[in-house]
């Protein structure tokens, strides 16, 4: 039984889905091979995955595979009601509710897990935690799982070196054509549709700090500096602060940034990044918000604090006025802002990323059986053959066409 807002709301979620679905030609194609093969016939998975529409057309997907899918939401502010409530009219079970409380978010993590799922597709790994920790019976019945973040990855990999982790996850991030593409183009354009249309301010000629120069962070300070700002980056690793020199960004320490930046966005997946000593450098007037997947990365609650009044300013938009007098707005809470603020990536984007993550599932269950192993490598890379079938199926989406090898250059670059 599903637990949604509002079972009513349907026919909007449903004109969301359908939109989608006329951009996401991987996943229809897909959805009529899987129609016919059905290769998840008597298939539980669960699923943990931001639900808006492009989530919830990958669902129908798999479904249509033959999958018994129970899903639920990866972000409390990033459920969409009208999108669950469509999922649950099409007779899928959905546990998840925008802005759900700790305990409802909890409750819809568990309540997936417990229908005792042969394959997780998660996203920041709270599947793979919860039943680790919750529900170790329901281990034996895991053939494996796909993680599609930055974040769920460090912690399957902080797991596996523990000898923790119970049963195969396939790196979906890792995958050429999921953070080429969605960390990278995705975000950066998602992520500032989310600021733009939360602030209805200019972002050309503002100051704008990135934390974090990997592929998320790379996107984001490339269309900053698309739309006029001046961009400075924030790094702790050497090599991705040369390389953000080297693509025309100043860089410096956060210390050092905080009393430069209009806009402050946090994409590292770490804790504490904006905290305390920064608010106090802030201009007046400064926005922050975060693209990490938790919203660990900006320090709401200390800023809270230290504030002396604090108001909403417009809608997903909360000022703090400090003693110096200055006021710091946070953007969605400080959760995802492309998601709590916005749509999400673009559906063409999520239609590589979600191809591989139906065709990585499919793969799972044609290569695997229920792992007994108590310790060993449990971290599975996609298979180079996935990402290639992605990415011709793109480009023939796109009605693009490629050179190919001779049988001559192929002996002459691999001796075959």
């Amino acid at each position: 039984m599903s637990e949604i807002r509002d079972a009513g709301l349907w026919p909007s979620g449903k004109t969301k889905i359908d939109w989608v679905r006329q951009h996401m030609p991987l996943l229809r194609g897909l959805e009529e091979e899987f129609s016919q093969s059905k290769p998840f016939e008597g298939i539980n998975i669960a699923l943990s995955v931001h639900l808006e529409a492009k989530t919830a057309y990958l669902c129908e997907v798999l479904n249509r595979g033959g999958a018994q899918m129970y899903i639920t939401g990866s972000n409390p502010l990033s459920t969409q009601d009208d999108v669950a409530a469509a999922l649950a009219h099409m007779g899928l079970t959905v546990f998840a509710v925008h802005g759900a409380t700790p305990e409802e978010y909890e409750r819809g993590i568990e309540s997936v897990i417990k229908a005792g799922p042969q394959i997780i597709i998660d996203d920041g790994g709270d599947l793979v935690n919860c039943i680790h920790e919750k529900h170790p019976e329901l281990l034996g019945g895991v053939i494996g799982g796909c993680e599609e973040t930055t974040t769920g990855i460090l912690r399957l990999e902080a797991m596996n070196r523990a000898h923790k982790l119970r049963f195969p996850m396939m790196l979906v991030n890792n995958a050429c054509c999921k953070h080429f593409f969605d960390n990278r183009y995705g975000t950066g354009q998602s992520v500032w549709d989310g600021i733009m249309r939360t602030t209805n301010l200019i972002v050309a000629g503002k100051t704008v700090v990135v934390a974090g120069y990997g592929w998320c962070g790379k996107g984001t300070a490339m269309r900053a500096k698309g739309l006029g700002a001046n961009v400075i980056v924030t790094e702790v690793d050497p090599v991705k602060a040369l390389e953000a020199v080297m693509d025309g960004f100043r860089v410096m320490p956060m210390l050092d940034a905080a009393p430069l930046g209009d806009v402050f966005v946090t994409v590292t997946g770490c804790n504490d990044v904006i905290t305390r000593q920064h608010f106090l450098k802030m201009k007046d007037g400064a926005i922050c918000c975060n693209a990490g997947h938790f919203d660990v990365e900006v320090a709401v609650a200390e800023l809270a604090k230290m504030a002396k009044r604090s108001w909403t300013a417009r809608q997903n938009i909360q000022a703090y006025e400090l003693e110096n007098g200055r006021t710091v707005y946070i953007l969605a809470e400080g959760r995802l802002v492309n998601l709590a603020s916005g749509d999400g990536h673009p559906a063409e984007i999520m239609d590589m990323s979600f191809a591989i993550q139906a065709l990585s599932a499919r793969w799972l269950l044609k290569n695997l059986r229920p792992c007994t192993r108590k310790d060993g490598d449990m971290l599975i890379s996609v298979p180079e053959e996935i990402d290639r079938d992605v990415a011709m199926r793109e480009l023939a989406s796109w009605g693009v066409s490629t050179d190919t090898l001779t049988p001559e250059q192929r002996k002459y670059l691999y001796g075959e």
